[in-house]
């Protein structure tokens, strides 16, 4: 008998280059909005367990939702001789898109998919409708997010010599979030499945730019949501998109680390709804 795997497993598109993006899809196929998921790094992650308590809420109101792996993630191709830079991983996104013919869209994306969206948003003017950020990357130098003890803590974990334990993962999770007892036996499950699949590459080569002096070129409107008590991006991100960005809200939460859509879930898809929606 198949053991059942913790992460689902939903469809997959050839993107080119022999690689492929696994992803989720909800809500009606033909409907005139299409949104985007774009999910964070760190061992384990995906598009499924960053998103899976959020899009549903979004296709029930008749909206159309990917949420893909970003490649090196969940059951996306992991190719071990690419560096994993913002440009391949961003230029991948693109790629996925096109392969499945989505035009307007919308993106929502949290930490390092919080920087690909930003990238998306800058190359694709014409395509992207409105833009939501969750304590997106990006936004400070390298060394500023090396210093910050969530960061600290992932690398350790991920390239332990003894690898990734149940343990080692819960003390990454638990300062991705402010209560810490959220993070369940669930949780760990789907993060230990993907991360036991991951060549250190993935996070070894993990680069992104400095983006800021670049946000004055998003076009669209954005919603930014961000935790005042975030271990891994610094909050005074909101206030440079706050800044820098012409048609943005920021909104900063209290009692709230760096996962707004896992702590504060239903407050978040109203929020998103409300914005995406909006006329």
């Amino acid at each position: 008998m198949t053991q059942e795997r913790a992460v689902p497993e939903g469809k997959y598109v050839d993107i080119g280059d022999g690689l492929r993006v696994h992803y989720h899809e909800a809500g009606p196929a033909r409907a005139e909005h299409t949104v985007v998921f774009l999910h964070g790094s760190g061992p384990g992650a995906s598009g499924w367990s960053n998103f899976r308590r959020n899009y549903p809420a979004l296709a029930e109101r008749g909206l159309r939702v990917l949420v893909p792996d970003t490649l090196g993630y969940g059951y996306s191709s992991k190719p071990d001789d690419r560096d994993y830079d913002l440009g391949f991983l961003a230029g991948a996104s693109r790629r996925f898109l096109d392969a499945l013919g989505v035009g307007q869209l919308s993106l929502v994306g949290n930490s390092h998919g919080g920087a690909m969206a930003i990238q998306l948003a800058i190359d694709l003017p014409e395509r992207v409708r409105r833009l939501v950020l969750m304590a997106p990357g990006g936004l400070e130098e390298r060394e500023t997010y090396m210093k910050m003890e969530g960061i600290r803590v992932m690398m350790e974990a991920f390239f332990d010599k003894r690898g990734i334990t149940k343990e080692s993962m819960r003390r990454v999770f638990g300062l991705q979030l402010f209560d810490p007892s959220l993070v369940t036996e669930e949780i760990l499950a789907e993060r230990l499945e993907i991360a036991e699949t991951q060549p250190k590459r993935v996070l070894h080569s993990m680069r992104v730019p400095l983006l800021t002096p670049e946000l004055h070129r998003i076009a669209c409107p954005v919603l930014a949501l961000w935790g005042m008590n975030d271990q891994f991006c610094p909050s005074s991100g909101a206030l440079t998109l706050a800044r820098s960005c012409k048609r943005a809200r920021v909104t900063l939460l209290t009692e709230c680390g760096h996962w707004v859509m896992v702590e504060h879930a239903d407050y978040f898809n109203r929020a998103c709804l409300d914005f995406l929606l909006e006329r």
